[in-house]
């Protein structure tokens, strides 16, 4: 078991997701990111932007997607 930050994930806040793999921890972000827009959130609703902006560019979401995988690969198991 693992865990990260939404911050650490490209989100706007402290809450923690704990998750075995990588797959995993991205499907509990994206409940908790939609969650915090449905509600308005303006730090979530900041990131969420950020990423839109990034899905513009070519081949730029799965750079971030490799990026965020290492990370969660060199953290160490809870």
């Amino acid at each position: 078991m693992k865990t990260m930050t939404c911050k650490q994930l490209g989100g706007a806040c402290d809450v923690e997701f704990h998750a075995e793999t990588f797959e995993e921890m991205a499907q509990q972000s994206k409940t908790h990111g939609m969650k915090m827009i449905q509600k308005g959130e303006e730090a979530h609703l900041a990131a969420m932007k950020a990423m839109q902006e990034l899905m513009q560019k070519p081949g730029a979401v799965e750079a971030w997607f490799e990026e965020k995988r290492k990370a969660f690969d060199a953290l160490p198991s809870d």
